[in-house]
């Protein structure tokens, strides 16, 4: 969270489909929705006579953010979030957030929309009342605000793969300089291998195995599970790996003619499954890195007037 001379909070949010961060939060996309208040405490929103957990589970991939109201929901909780921790409960709040790439030209007013389209907003969250005014909201391109503080760095030929939940966007910076003509999205997230490595142990092994297992052996490499489990899991890993780097060769990736820079929950999938040059490719485990990036656009933006 950013803030301004005239009060105003810039706060940062990275709608992930696997994980909603802010500057300094990281909430899984799970939501449930309950007409009564939920037994267990722990990120409860309470909004329109509606209680809201959220924490559980990811949501599933949509193609457009603004086609239910879940992002909206997520929203709210994000800017609580950011503000509890230093024990706001009432602001004026500015949103910088983000969409894939190739999709933002399309979806940016529509989006922009939908998070503004209560300019006063009060609800409960964690037990404590909130008060918010939304007084506006940018909209930025995916991946890029996530390395936009060190551009410096990004001399000569460059490529940016953002691997989220969903998606993977694919940008290429040369000596400094986005080039917009050169930016993509595939649908090529960390969601797709875990849906990948579920499959192969219930073809395998006739069992069903819980996603929380598999996004920890992505995580970490590795799990409390049986060894013919875990076999099963590297392999599959190992292959979705290859496949991130097949893809990125087919918009000309070289490893010998540029550096690969890789942002987004997907790069433990790099660190840990794939093979490469660490000297040719950088990996940056920052998971709140696009959040901080968006807030840094947007206090630039009102630098500039």
């Amino acid at each position: 969270m950013r803030e301004l001379n005239n009060g105003i909070k810039i706060i940062g949010i990275d709608h992930g489909y696997g994980n909603i961060k802010t500057a300094n939060t990281v909430t899984p996309t799970g939501i449930h929705v309950y007409d009564t208040e939920p037994i267990f405490q722990g990120n409860i929103l309470e909004y329109m006579g509606k209680y809201y957990r959220f924490g559980e589970g990811h949501k599933a991939f949509i193609a457009d953010k603004s086609s239910d109201e879940d992002f909206y929901m997520f929203t709210l909780m994000a800017v609580a979030r950011e503000l509890q921790r230093v024990g706001i409960y009432e602001a004026r709040v500015y949103i910088a957030t983000g969409l894939p790439l190739t999709w933002v030209r399309a979806q940016r007013d529509r989006f922009k929309a939908y998070l503004m389209k209560n300019a006063e907003v009060s609800f409960r969250f964690n037990e404590k009342d909130f008060r918010i005014s939304f007084v506006g909201c940018s909209v930025y391109p995916q991946g890029y605000p996530a390395i936009v503080e060190r551009i410096s760095d990004f001399k000569g030929t460059n490529i940016l793969a953002d691997i989220g939940n969903g998606t993977m966007n694919i940008l290429y910076i040369l000596n400094k300089k986005p080039l917009e003509s050169k930016s993509w999205t595939e649908k090529l997230g960390v969601n797709q291998l875990v849906i990948k490595a579920k499959n192969a142990v219930m073809d395998n092994f006739g069992v069903k195995i819980d996603e929380s297992i598999v996004e920890q052996f992505i995580r970490f490499g590795k799990a409390d599970i049986g060894v013919k489990y875990s076999e099963l899991l590297h392999r599959t890993a190992v292959e979705y790996a290859n496949d991130i780097f097949t893809a990125l060769r087919n918009y000309e990736y070289n490893p010998e003619l540029m550096k690969l820079y890789v942002i987004g929950g997907g790069g433990c999938i790099i660190n840990n499954f794939a093979e490469y040059d660490a000297n040719a490719v950088e990996i940056i485990g920052d998971i709140c890195a696009t959040a901080k990036g968006y807030e840094y656009l947007a206090y630039l933006q009102f630098r500039r007037g």
